[in-house]
């Protein structure tokens, strides 16, 4: 009947600790200790730990528990323990619990009654001890979290608008430039939270009594931070201050997204006055001022006052940053029509007039200055509230005479201030109609008199382009056209190439303004034109990249093809560039084909190379905003990888670096010049993936090599499968029981990425790894094989014919690719791999010289339908390009003897020399190729200018899958005699000399008679088609024992 109490008069505290009784509880503790003392703190931190807890959960479970909270007032509690020196331990363990409450509770009921009574607000204006970290904390975090609460029903618990106080806002701001970056975070949350609340009253309040103090205060803020980046750039030039730099670049971008944020809530009377204080105190002054300040002469007035500037390097970031970030139209637009058209004049109260159209209607016309306010913000913002009504409706007008002036920016910006005005100049009527017909035109249609689509095609552009736009009296364009010129490196013209394509994808900006200055605009119609002298500027950084030891990046060579790509190419795809300009790109790519010939070679590194290149060019394009958050690219390039920079973010260290940069520039250029023409890629990548075997794919094993193999993986699972080497892959395939003969793929990998090892302990065993594309070489690292496994074979002979023939299909398919790369630099055709040495150049020079040479002697008697070396049988042209020998020294290589011999018995011949001398001529010449032929390792599908014949019939599918016939241009010469038949190859293995060199003339004259598609037989110089007119003339019948054994 009597509820149980304790020795001091109070309730007991119970058991269950989610119940009504335990707030009571908590009730009675807080009831009696409401003076705080070192005896009782702990106790009161304790008991403000339940209240939350038990309040959080009545909110969701028992309603009674909330009830008996807000019946008993227990939030004054929490202000008398405030009023008192509690100390910050008492203080934070409040500021925690008012931060869950208002976190956690859902029932918008419970947050009225929480709100009530102002309690609140008293909570919001006591006077924390803010020196202590922790309390500033938890203290910001309250706030923030009560923000989020904001909305048309609660804004009115916390504004009150007949006393004009908004302690939430209003103390948050103050805590803007705060040296925890934790804290700034906050309170530009909790901004953003209140614009956001529409409320007109509030937002009055807030544009009237806070605005210009606030954005005064925080412009000058970020205006001191952009001077400490500066000087962080300017002291460290060996990247020792990196992370410092780092930190202080992303406080700046976050200050950007911060304003930019404000602008997109589209609130004009907040935005004009934010816009007025960017242009006239920080953009103009700071980030103008420092990108003219070398054009300026020394001495000069007009900016004398103006001590503070930045490096330009610094100044092209920081204006690329508001480029890329911001896309409010007033500010864009008349920050755009600055650099392109302004001049040093902006900097005067004249140059104020004119900013003052796009800003707030009654601003102060005062020339533009970085300077800190007069007065503190906590004291400006009283000095504010407490203005008289008067002022009130003076803001309220200056308001709605910006929002009169909100179409001005929809006007063309460069018609209405695109020069000075030519009236008010000393010079005569002629220049002065001049000069408005110029200001019409490039304000009104600055593409009429310009030539059109095909004009420019055909390169009739480029004179009148050169005359309508000049850089005189634009300096802030020409330093921009200045840095571009890449003297000793792309330092600074990296960032002018993205500051201009940066303006040109702004979003704010309109067509006209960017038409006036010849870029064309993506947003606006398509036109044929572009500017010639900015064209001019990227070829020479295109060009420059090209060059050995160059110092351009890869990252500037990108955006330079980039910003080609959007001047030149319309969005319909068609381009419109001169054949001038055309000429130029196609002898870059030419240039950049030709640095790339220098790093071809036969190592397996190039191919590995070329391919992880390719593979990272065709990924999504560079994003420019990602770009320009690098702040590693404010100092000057380095060229070791130890600074931890991207590749494409420095230059190259070492011959390895070197090449991987020399085959990025050829895809890069080799993709613009195929985009300007039009035309799709057709020779990358060098494997055709629709012709690849996937997994999961049937196919028909019907006379195909077959080895059966136990696949044991890492995890040590086995598995029966089928070995099948293909031109490009290696295929493990399972048989299909539904169709007999066929099979399943069940895994396929590239032969270029394959290794193949020898088990010591079991000649029957080998393991086998397939590495990831990409994942072999130079790439090797961290990435996970495709197959890392154990082939157990049946017997050591099937084990050494599947290694063979995985080792040769490996080195088939590499050969296959080097040959596609050797077509794509246009290289020789018989430069590649397979003939890697010099001599063999040599060799293969000196024959085509010789057979050009027959050619020529006997291009008279032959006839439309005999068959060439080059072009086979039924054709009558020769095709063959001319070849310049790469040596000098052609007969001093194995094999030149017997061809110069050949030339020799082709004179005798002319002369009537002995048949029969000549036919031991024949034989020796015979002997000799084929000894020298012997060490040939490939058949080669090519005829001998010298000797036509067939294709080898060892070449083709004959050698097994992935073993066929190596391509025309990349194979060896070999002799007829390697293909007489199998007795004449015992002979040659036999130690008899002279009769190994009978039998090979025997069977070859014999396998030339029987041959059904053999070529015609080639006409005499004299044109009588007499057996002994050429070496190479076909006897009409068999030669006879008695023949042979005289010979």
């Amino acid at each position: 009947m009597f509820k149980p109490r304790n020795l001091f008069g109070g309730f007991m505290k119970p058991k269950n600790p989610h119940s009504l009784d335990h707030l009571k509880y908590l009730y009675s503790v807080l009831s009696k200790n409401q003076t705080v003392t070192d005896g009782n703190r702990s106790l009161l931190v304790e008991t403000l730990r339940s209240i939350a807890e038990i309040l959080i959960w009545g909110d969701q479970n028992d309603s009674s528990v909330f009830d008996f909270f807000l019946e008993r007032n227990m939030l004054s509690f929490f202000l008398k323990i405030m009023n008192q020196k509690c100390g910050s331990y008492v203080c934070v363990q409040l500021l925690q619990t008012l931060n869950i409450l208002f976190e956690n509770i859902r029932n918008e009921t419970s947050i009225y009654y929480l709100l009530s009574n102002n309690h609140v607000n008293a909570i919001i204006v006591h006077k924390f001890d803010f020196s202590d970290e922790e309390v500033m904390a938890y203290y910001i975090s309250f706030l923030k979290t009560l923000s989020f609460r904001l909305n048309k029903h609660t804004i009115h618990f916390f504004y009150n608008e007949h006393t004009n106080d908004f302690p939430l806002y209003t103390e948050a701001i103050k805590f803007f430039n705060h040296s925890e970056s934790m804290v700034r975070i906050a309170v530009r949350t909790l901004t953003l939270n209140v614009y956001r609340t529409e409320e007109e009253s509030m937002l009055k309040f807030v544009i009237d009594k806070t605005a210009v103090p606030y954005f005064s205060n925080l412009v000058w803020f970020i205006g001191n931070h952009i001077l400490d980046m500066d000087a962080c750039v300017r002291e460290d030039t060996d990247h020792r201050s990196l992370g410092r730099l780092k930190d202080l670049a992303a406080e700046h971008l976050d200050h950007l997204h911060y304003l930019n944020d404000i602008l997109c809530l589209h609130i004009e009377p907040l935005n004009a006055v934010l816009t007025d204080h960017l242009l006239k105190r920080l953009l103009i002054p700071l980030y103008i001022f420092s990108l003219g300040r070398r054009s300026q002469k020394d001495g000069n007035k007009k900016s004398e006052d103006m001590k503070p500037h930045v490096s330009r390097i610094s100044a092209l970031f920081l204006l690329c940053q508001i480029f890329l970030i911001v896309t409010h139209k007033p500010l864009v637009r008349v920050l755009a029509w600055i650099i392109f058209c302004g001049n040093t004049d902006i900097f005067t109260e004249k140059g104020a007039a004119k900013v003052s159209l796009y800003s707030q209607g009654k601003s102060v016309l005062m020339k533009p200055r970085f300077a800190a306010p007069h007065v503190t913000l906590e004291k400006s913002l009283k000095e504010e509230i407490e203005r008289e009504e008067a002022d009130d409706d003076e803001s309220a007008t200056s308001g709605s005479l910006y929002e009169d002036s909100l179409g001005l920016p929809d006007l063309p910006v460069p018609t209405m201030t695109w020069q000075e005005n030519p009236h008010n100049l000393s010079i005569t009527d002629e220049e002065k109609e001049k000069r408005l017909q110029e200001s019409g035109q490039i304000g009104g249609s600055a593409g009429e008199n310009v030539s059109e689509g095909p004009e420019i095609a055909d390169g009739q552009t480029g004179g009148d382009t050169r005359q309508d736009f000049s850089l005189e009296n634009r300096p802030f364009l020409e330093g921009i056209f200045q840095v571009m010129s890449c003297e000793e490196n792309d330092y600074m013209a990296l960032f002018g190439l993205c500051l201009l394509y940066a303006i040109q994808q702004n979003a704010g900006i309109g067509s006209e303004l960017l038409e006036g200055v010849f870029i064309p605009s993506p947003q606006g119609e398509s036109k044929g034109f572009y500017n010639v002298k900015l064209m001019e500027k990227l070829l020479h950084i295109l060009l420059a990249s090209c060059q050995y030891g160059s110092k351009i990046r890869l990252i500037t060579l990108e955006i330079a093809t980039m910003l080609i790509k959007s001047l030149v190419i319309n969005p319909e795809g068609r381009s419109f560039l001169s054949d001038t300009h055309f000429a130029q790109i196609e002898g870059i790519r030419e240039e950049s084909t030709l640095l790339l010939r220098n790093y071809y070679k036969s190592e397996e590194i190039f191919l590995d190379m070329f391919e992880d290149e390719y593979r990272a060019v065709i990924q999504p394009p560079t994003r420019i905003d990602y770009v320009m958050s690098d702040a590693c690219l404010l100092l000057p390039p380095t060229g070791t990888p130890l600074s931890g920079i991207d590749f494409t973010k420095r230059l190259p260290c070492g011959e390895v670096e070197r090449a991987r940069r020399s085959i990025r520039t050829f895809f890069f250029l080799r993709r613009l010049s195929l985009q300007v023409q039009g035309l799709r890629e057709d020779k990358l990548p060098l494997s055709n993936t629709d012709s690849l075997i996937q997994v999961q794919d049937v196919l028909d094993l019907n006379n195909s090599d077959l080895v059966a193999v136990n696949v044991t993986n890492r995890d040590n699972t086995k598995q029966r499968r089928y070995l099948v080497v293909d031109v490009y892959q290696i295929i493990l395939v399972e048989p299909d029981f539904s169709r007999l003969g066929w099979g399943v793929a069940t895994f396929a990998g590239f032969l270029q990425d394959l290794d193949v090892l020898t088990d010591k302990d079991d000649s029957r065993c080998l393991h086998v790894t397939v590495h990831r594309p990409g994942g072999s070489g130079i790439s090797a690292g961290s990435r996970l094989p495709l197959l890392s496994a154990s082939f157990t074979f049946d017997d050591h002979i099937r084990c050494m014919a599947a290694r063979q023939r995985l080792t040769k299909g490996r080195t088939k398919a590499r050969q296959r690719k080097m040959h596609q790369i050797a077509q794509l630099l246009e290289l020789p055709g018989n430069v590649g791999p397979s003939c890697p040495s010099p001599p063999s150049l040599n060799l293969h020079s000196l024959r085509k010289e010789a057979a050009a040479q027959r050619r020529g002697r006997s291009s008279s008697g032959v006839s439309s339908g005999h068959s060439s070396p080059r072009n086979g049988p039924g054709t009558g042209t020769t095709s063959s390009p001319a070849y310049r020998p790469l040596f000098s020294m052609a007969g001093k290589v194995p094999g030149a003897a017997a061809l110069l011999r050949e030339q020799s018995l082709s004179t005798a011949e002319r002369q009537n020399i002995d048949p029969q001398a000549l036919n031991r001529s024949t034989t020796a010449t015979a002997t000799t190729a084929a000894v020298g032929a012997s060490g040939v390792n490939e058949p080669s599908r090519t005829r001998s200018s010298s000797r036509p014949r067939k294709s080898s019939s060892r070449e083709g599918p004959g050698l097994g899958p992935g073993l066929g016939a190596v391509p025309r241009e990349t194979s060896r010469r070999s002799h007829p005699s390697r293909r007489s038949s199998s007795s004449a190859t015992s002979c040659r293995e036999s130690n008899c000399h002279h009769e190994k060199e009978s039998v090979a003339l025997t069977e070859y004259r014999t396998s030339t008679t029987n041959r059904g598609n053999a070529p015609t037989q080639a006409s005499s110089p004299r044109g009588d088609g007499s057996p002994h007119s050429t070496l190479l003339s076909t006897p009409k019948k068999p030669i006879s024992g008695q023949e042979h054994t005289n010979l």
